[in-house]
């Protein structure tokens, strides 16, 4: 191996180990004061540098908004995937600045799905899929924030996903790439 890719390659690594370096448990809970993206939004603690797990991660939320997570990110080039999927591969995107999207099957009609189809197709950082049991029809997270809600209609979805998609004072790695074409053609299922 030239010297020159030995160092590019270590600097790679280096890069990698720096963006996922710590662990810190935390759970949402409701944002208060001056400081609250939006009314009933649920804010986490999780700090910038969270580790890389291969395997699955016990997450205090669910959805999560943060934490280790998995290696690969799911494309969030505004996603919409029709499988749930891996909620490790999702917090990654969380920590590229994604907006991630959800939604109960059992709980959310097919205008809600649509109308949420439509907030995220196609807008760099977001991404859209079905999550079942969480206890609303509807939830919406980037890193640190949560907001569930019963409906597509609620005006604080589309609030919320302008507010923090790639929001520099919440996205631990602001300008890091939503593009992976693998994970798209074949999404890590939930």
């Amino acid at each position: 191996m030239s010297p020159r890719r030995a160092a590019l390659l270590a600097g790679a690594a280096t890069l990698v180990a720096a963006g996922c370096s710590t662990s810190v448990e935390g759970a949402a809970s409701p944002a208060s004061g001056a400081g609250a993206p939006l009314g009933d939004t649920r804010v986490a603690d999780y700090e910038v540098g969270q580790l890389h797990e291969p395997g699955d991660v016990e997450y205090a939320e669910s959805p999560p908004v943060g934490g280790p997570h998995a290696a690969a990110w799911a494309d969030c080039t505004g996603s919409v995937y029709d499988v749930p999927i891996r909620p490790e591969n999702a917090v990654h995107s969380l920590e590229h600045g994604a907006v991630w999207v959800t939604y109960d099957p059992a709980l959310a009609t097919a205008d809600d799905v649509a109308a949420l189809e439509q907030l995220v197709a196609g807008v760099s950082h977001r991404l859209l899929s079905p999550y079942e049991g969480l206890g609303s029809a509807i939830s919406i997270q980037a890193w640190n924030h949560q907001l569930a809600v019963d409906s597509a209609d609620d005006p604080r979805l589309a609030a919320f996903a302008d507010q923090l998609t790639q929001d520099p004072e919440n996205t631990p790695e602001p300008g890091a790439t939503c593009e992976n074409p693998a994970f798209l053609a074949d999404p890590e299922t939930a």
